[in-house]
């Protein structure tokens, strides 16, 4: 039968063939590229509700939130950073080993706690102390960990500091790799679909947005988005993986791009409107509960303070960009303002509560760094369940040998034992 060329066939041919074989995707004769996920080719847009000195933007809706509740997470802004300032000087004093601080993230980090359920399970990265500070852990808790005395709960002594854990405030416990916790947190929202919890939690996922340039994040991602599982990922991006700005990370349009890509909800955000941040973490968490899959967040913010007592961010940025950004998009300063023009707040206030937080941080502070260590025996508890394995007796049985040897003689062990509760009796004299 005689057939006209393809070219005049056009889009017959097209309605004749209809969609190729597992995909939607409707055939068409034009040549065409694309790299945006925007139908208009434009730019993700970023969501925000209160301006850089406090004001609703233009037809932003404020979330519902009443004075209590707007001076609980205000208080809550302002204990992180003043946590962080004196731990991170404590470390520099050589009384504690590492800090991290999340100066400049502090809305993110308590907007998107307040916008989580008390119960949803949670696994961080290191900037989300303000999370376990909103859900009831102490401060006396927060000292105790960065000290590893024998009243930390969190790994009694044998986790890094600023790595926190909280069974009770259903935190899991912070791992040093970069984004181990992404996979670990579609797991947990699988977990959560096929308990009796499904219905009303979900597992919340903080990262970097350096951590999303590893292996982790894509299968984290993939995971959560086909099995699937309630699992909201809330990526932290504050512009620079350590010493890497975020311009050298990657070519696309930030994390959020990657969402549409595994086929879930996403939405970029200003991480330093705190009204903002509750706003979309509250209905993505409501999307996430409601699909039983994955969600994305990108909070958009700038990392004030250095990576890490390991690094001096002033090698490699301008110390005065860092002082233009304290000043010009404070979030602590933004949510302030905020209050003051509702008049939930003022300026008495304001120094009468820093004035108690920095007291009841000191008081801690000395507190921690007074008490002992655990027993030196908790070295070896809680690695596996059930029977203790050889390869751990072993271990133990090494070490006391050593003690027995070289605990009393030899200066430095001496001194390092003196820190331990019971100075390592419960080893060595068995």
């Amino acid at each position: 039968m005689f057939r006209r060329p393809f070219a005049s066939r056009g889009i017959r041919r097209s309605i004749h063939l209809g969609t190729l074989p597992n995909s939607h995707s409707p055939i068409v004769s034009s040549l065409s590229f694309f790299k945006s996920v925007t139908p208009d080719g434009g730019i993700i847009p970023t969501f925000r509700v209160l301006d850089g000195v406090g004001r609703p933007v233009e037809g932003a809706q404020i979330p519902e939130i009443d004075e209590p509740f707007a001076r609980r997470l205000y208080e809550n802004m302002q204990l992180l950073p003043t946590l962080d300032t004196v731990l991170y000087q404590v470390q520099r004093q050589g009384k504690t080993s590492f800090h991290m601080t999340s100066h400049g993230e502090e809305a993110t980090i308590i907007g998107s706690a307040a916008a989580l359920e008390l119960d949803d399970e949670v696994l961080g990265q290191y900037r989300e102390m303000g999370v376990l500070l909103w859900r009831g852990f102490s401060v006396d808790s927060v000292m105790n960990q960065c000290f590893g005395n024998q009243e930390d709960t969190s790994g009694k002594g044998r986790q890094m500091p600023v790595h926190f854990g909280s069974p009770k405030h259903h935190f899991h416990t912070i791992s040093s790799p970069l984004a181990t916790q992404i996979p670990h947190a579609a797991g947990v929202g699988y977990a959560l679909r096929r308990s009796d919890r499904r219905s009303r939690n979900i597992a919340a996922c903080f990262f970097g947005e350096g951590a999303a340039s590893e292996g982790d994040f894509h299968a984290g991602l993939l995971l959560a988005s086909t099995i699937p599982s309630p699992t909201l990922f809330i990526a932290r991006n504050n512009g620079f993986a350590i010493s890497t700005p975020s311009t050298e990370q990657y070519y696309g349009d930030g994390i959020a791009s990657r969402g549409p890509g595994y086929g879930i909800d996403t939405v970029r955000v200003d991480g330093n409107d705190v009204l903002a941040v509750i706003a979309a973490v509250r209905e993505a968490r409501k999307r996430t509960l409601e699909q039983g899959r994955a969600v994305l967040v990108e909070a958009m913010s700038y990392r004030v303070g250095h990576h890490s007592t390991s690094d001096d961010s002033f090698a490699y940025r301008q110390r005065t960009e860092v002082e233009d950004r304290k000043r010009i998009d404070n979030p602590i300063a933004r949510f302030r303002l905020y209050m003051e023009s509702q008049g939930w707040w003022n300026a008495t206030e304001e120094e009468e509560l820093k004035a108690r937080l920095k007291a009841d941080v000191m008081k801690a502070l000395k507190r921690a760094e007074s008490l002992p260590r655990c027993e030196l025996g908790e070295l070896f508890t809680d690695v596996y369940a059930g029977e203790e394995p050889w390869n751990i007796k072993e271990q133990r049985a090494e070490l006391t040998g050593l003690l027995k040897k070289y605990g009393d003689s030899w200066e430095p062990w001496r001194t390092e034992l003196g820190r331990f509760k019971n100075k390592g009796q419960d080893l060595t004299s068995v």
